[in-house]
């Protein structure tokens, strides 16, 4: 069995998972915006948990810092600013009761009601507490070194095989008695608290809040910050995490400069009705499609790149032949981000979603061409494309579907490049008008049909829709 200094320190840093969100519409003196609100025990699991590190046989090692007080009820949710506001701190030497709560919520196994000591005391830790009881799958210990203000957590995961008695042993000496060590190598968020940096805030005392922009941003450092080969790039409209090596480093430069324009394209080009000053994109780019399958769990194992709504980050890996295609990608997934902020996380509808999403992959110009081969007979089937809900949308065969996101395609490409070109411009307002619906209604077919609820404008669309193409 690896030791743990090899297994946690050399073994695979796993980003922590971001809040998952539930969006509110907010209209305050005229001006419509989103209010994210986050379930309150993600908000604490992703601020109170420091890193999680997986071994290649397994072995899972979470360390968190039991600072903050961890909700009673997981059902709550709030904002980042009014969480942030409210919180409340554990004191190391009285709030026992809440320590015990926060270990309860991490520990993978039920956690003991007396816990135990170590073999002997540890150097430079003023308390140490086992609390996995007759548990031998794992190892919880809550500790106070000597110079902190707050008690941390260390879990370690065994798997089958694993002697428990020298598992703790090797725990013991290897982490536990390195700790100072450990953190003024391996835990940059840390090593001021270790030197006995300020404790969090008390409910209560009054302190200038950042907003939610800078929160979310705070939150994806915090989700990398203790892995040394992960990497920020933060710009005014976006964060991006990334764990490629040094030679990606061409390719991060070119998506930086890449998300900043087509983020301008996308706002031009579909302008949202609400107020965006505190939006911000989070994309998070792993080092290879494993360590990507990994994070993304069974139900995007097809996939190359993917937007999370409830999460708020995009997703995506670099692939061996290089960044080519991923920038397509990414501009694809990263239209679909903006969407989704742009219309206060309403699903809109995959007309108008796919096909924008897809008139992006080339660049904030649209494509140079796209091929108008028999698409005349397909005219009839626009005003049930539209309809469409996703179920429909990507519902029958690989050829169904690829007909249905041309068509969508050749939607958007018509209203960008057709459409302004028609006397008297019908269709100049039809993007506003959608959007307006959308929000609204908060339906993405009621949308459609408000958008086109003038006599006879879907009628008009289809035959200028026609029209255009037949003369490519």
């Amino acid at each position: 069995m690896l030791l743990l200094a090899a297994s946690l320190w050399f073994a695979h840093p796993t980003p922590l998972d971001m809040p998952r969100a539930e969006a509110y519409l907010v209209k305050e003196d005229g001006v419509q915006r989103l209010e994210d609100r986050f379930n309150t025990l993600d908000l604490w699991t992703s601020r109170a948990v420091l890193g999680r590190w997986e071994d290649d046989d397994g072995r899972a090692f979470l360390l968190a810092k039991l600072d903050v007080l961890a909700p009673k009820f997981s059902e709550t949710t709030e904002t980042r600013t009014t969480y942030t506001a409210s919180a409340a701190t554990i004191d190391a030497k009285e709030d026992l009761d809440l320590r015990d709560w926060a270990i309860t919520l991490l520990s993978p196994v039920e956690k003991a009601a007396e816990p135990a000591l170590p073999r002997q005391p540890v150097r430079g830790l003023r308390e140490t507490l086992y609390f996995q009881g007759t548990n031998t799958s794992a190892i919880v210990c809550a500790f106070l070194p000597e110079k902190a203000a707050a008690w941390y957590l260390a879990v370690w995961e065994l798997v089958a095989g694993d002697d428990f008695d020298y598992s703790k042993e090797v725990f013991e000496n290897e982490f536990l008695g390195e700790w100072e060590a450990i953190v003024a190598a391996e835990l940059p968020s840390e090593r001021a608290a270790a030197d006995g940096g300020k404790p969090a805030r008390r409910r209560g005392r009054k302190a200038a809040a950042p907003d939610e922009k800078a929160l979310l941003r705070a939150d994806a450092h915090h989700s990398v910050t203790n892995y040394a080969s992960w990497h920020v790039t933060d710009a005014d409209e976006f964060t991006i995490l990334d764990h490629l090596p040094t030679a990606g480093g061409t390719f991060m430069t070119a998506l930086t400069n890449d998300l900043k324009r087509m983020r301008a394209a996308y706002a031009a080009t579909v302008p949202s009705p609400l107020d965006g000053s505190n939006v911000l994109c989070v994309a998070r780019i792993f080092a290879d499609r494993n360590e990507y399958l990994d994070a993304v769990g069974d139900d995007m194992q097809w996939s190359a790149a993917y937007w999370s709504p409830s999460r708020r980050e995009l997703v995506a890996y670099l692939p061996p032949d290089g960044g080519g295609e991923l920038l397509k990608t990414i501009r694809h997934e990263a239209f679909h981000q903006y969407l989704s902020y742009a219309a206060s996380m309403i699903a809109a509808s995959p007309w108008f979603n796919e096909g924008y999403a897809q008139y992006f992959e080339e660049g904030p110009e649209g494509p140079a061409f796209v091929d108008p081969a028999d698409l005349g007979p397909l005219a009839d089937r626009l005003p049930e494309l539209m309809m469409m809900d996703y179920a429909q949308f990507y519902d029958g065969t690989d050829e169904a579907r690829r007909l249905k996101y041309r068509l969508a395609l050749t939607i958007v490409y018509f209203l960008e490049k057709g459409a302004p070109e028609i006397r008297f411009q019908p269709f100049k307002d039809l993007k506003r008008d959608y959007l307006d619906a959308l929000l609204r209604t908060r339906d993405m077919r009621e949308a459609t049909r408000a958008a086109f609820a003038r006599p006879d404008r879907l009628k008009l669309f289809v035959n200028e829709w026609k029209k255009f193409w037949k003369n490519r």
